[in-house]
């Protein structure tokens, strides 16, 4: 096995977690806050693809997914390249609405094909090590403490909408 299989091994793992945690909830239930003050469950689907979305286009030198393709207008959001979620007020998180699971899916989806396209036939060895630079990111100033920040991030998002999606629903919707 290669070093790159690995890692899109991990975001293949996500994806099927998110899946799991989208299906059948209805949009009602995506945009459910257990509190006034936390994320939905689509608000963490939509982050944590939008985070993964804008770090693999930068760092492959691509125009992101969500403004390539308009996702952007199917979320009713402006077409900002750097509205990840990352900074949302209680506020803004509460007025987010997500269009629906499937939505949601198809999106992940199509930015976890370039992911693996970035991982599998762009990305070197000695990429990894690269320097890269993002003021917005000052703990990730390469390559590999890129990829793996967006690694850490999305496991923990997609724990914490299977989290909640246990609080709206009980503990029978998952088969674990």
């Amino acid at each position: 096995m290669q070093w790159q299989e690995l890692i899109v091994g991990i975001h293949l793992r996500i994806a099927q977690e998110l899946e799991r945690v989208l299906d059948g909830l209805t949009v009602e239930d995506l945009n459910q806050q257990p509190r006034p003050d936390c994320n939905s469950i689509g608000w963490l689907a939509w982050h944590l693809t939008r985070s993964q979305d804008r770090a693999i286009e930068e760092l492959a030198g691509q125009e992101q997914v969500w403004t390539r393709y308009r996702w952007y207008s199917v979320f009713n959001r402006p077409p900002d390249p750097t509205d990840t979620g990352y900074g949302h007020s209680p506020e803004d998180v509460a007025a987010f609405r997500a269009p629906d699971g499937k939505t949601l899916f198809e999106y992940h989806m199509l930015v976890l094909e370039e992911t693996k396209r970035y991982l599998s036939t762009v990305l070197s060895e000695t990429d990894l090590e690269r320097e890269f630079e993002n003021p917005a990111i000052p703990r990730a100033p390469t390559v590999y403490a890129r990829i793996l920040g967006v690694i850490n991030d999305n496991l923990q998002h997609v724990g914490q909408a299977a989290y909640v999606r246990g609080l709206l629903k009980g503990k029978g919707w998952s088969d674990r």
